[in-house]
């Protein structure tokens, strides 16, 4: 199994991850007051969905993930849509991902300095369909089966693409993340990220020990990262050497802003912490995080910022070598 990541580490040293796609489409005007977030916007205006992927990719980030977070048959079917129908969506949402990417490779001076961008399948957890915060928590009701039975239909679905990875985001619970190692057992051909949502500097939203968990996954070869998103900037330094004590595979990290998330008001509260991003990431890089983006409430503009300074550090450690 080709590990895309890895390769990206190999050749330039580092991997700039997307920003928030949400946070871009509101920017661009999308109301996303909905249980499908944005996922909505799939249904109304998938060009915008190309506009905000090409952001992204113009501010420099090596990967665009689909705008499939939230997007669950559960959810869909709910809605009214038959089986044929959601996947149809799934797969449409990768596309579009997928088309966007190659027009954008398609002009060579998108090319200088750059390898050619990869896209993800983003797979949500749990608590994104249930949209009452918990994804915040990991305080579910359901235990490690039935979790691999919620995401199994999408999963499979979003296996058949041709995203080069699957990414696992904003996972508050050991037991998903468990269930979800499971699912890819099943498909062969397909490599993820699983990315963990952080109460401190030390556990999964859930209370469970990042170190513990990653370090249950870790003999897995195709997964291809462990990471941190959606969690305060001003814990990923912390989070970090966790990572790096238990596993050799690249470390991602992509915080949100800082604000907080009033799943009833349906809305951030709280002030962003006063963070610099691309100080960040050269902080973040040298403690051992190679893989950089952000989440909620980060835009191109933050993307911008990561890769500039994560350009600056490699050539400064190439030419300290």
């Amino acid at each position: 199994m080709n590990d895309p990541i890895s390769y990206f580490i190999r050749q330039q040293g580092f991997f700039v991850l997307d920003g928030g796609m949400a946070t871009q489409l509101e920017a661009r005007g999308a109301d996303l007051n909905d249980r499908l977030w944005s996922a909505k916007v799939l249904l109304e205006d998938t060009d915008l969905i190309r506009r905000v992927h090409l952001d992204f990719l113009r501010a420099g980030a090596d990967c665009i993930v689909s705008a499939t977070y939230q997007a669950t048959f559960h959810e869909l079917l709910r809605r009214g849509m038959t089986r044929a129908d959601a996947s149809e969506l799934l797969h449409l949402s990768v596309w579009l991902a997928l088309e966007t990417r190659n027009a954008f490779w398609s002009h060579p001076a998108n090319r200088a300095g750059r390898i050619e961008p990869i896209v993800g399948a983003s797979v949500g957890p749990y608590g994104a369909y249930l949209a009452d915060g918990s994804e915040y928590s990991g305080d579910y009701d359901m235990d490690e089966q039935a979790l691999y039975e919620f995401h199994r239909e999408r999963w499979r679905t979003l296996a058949e693409t041709a995203a080069e990875i699957i990414a696992c985001e904003t996972i508050p619970s050991g037991a998903e993340a468990r269930a979800l190692t499971r699912l890819l057992d099943e498909t062969p051909d397909k490599c993820m990220w699983i990315s963990f949502n952080c109460s401190d500097g030390e556990t999964i939203a859930d209370g469970s020990s990042l170190r513990d968990t990653v370090a249950e996954l870790d003999n897995n070869d195709r997964i291809a990262a462990f990471g941190v998103n959606c969690t305060p900037p001003s814990l990923v330094s912390d989070l970090i050497p966790e990572l790096r004590q238990v596993s050799d595979k690249p470390i991602m990290v992509y915080p949100n802003s800082g604000e907080g998330w009033d799943a009833e008001r349906k809305q951030w509260t709280g002030v962003a912490e006063p963070v610099h991003f691309g100080e960040k990431a050269t902080e973040w890089f040298n403690l051992g995080a190679t893989c950089v983006g952000g989440c909620c409430r980060t835009g191109p503009g933050h993307i911008r910022e990561i890769r500039a300074a994560l350009v600056s550090a490699t050539m400064d450690g190439r030419r300290n070598a």
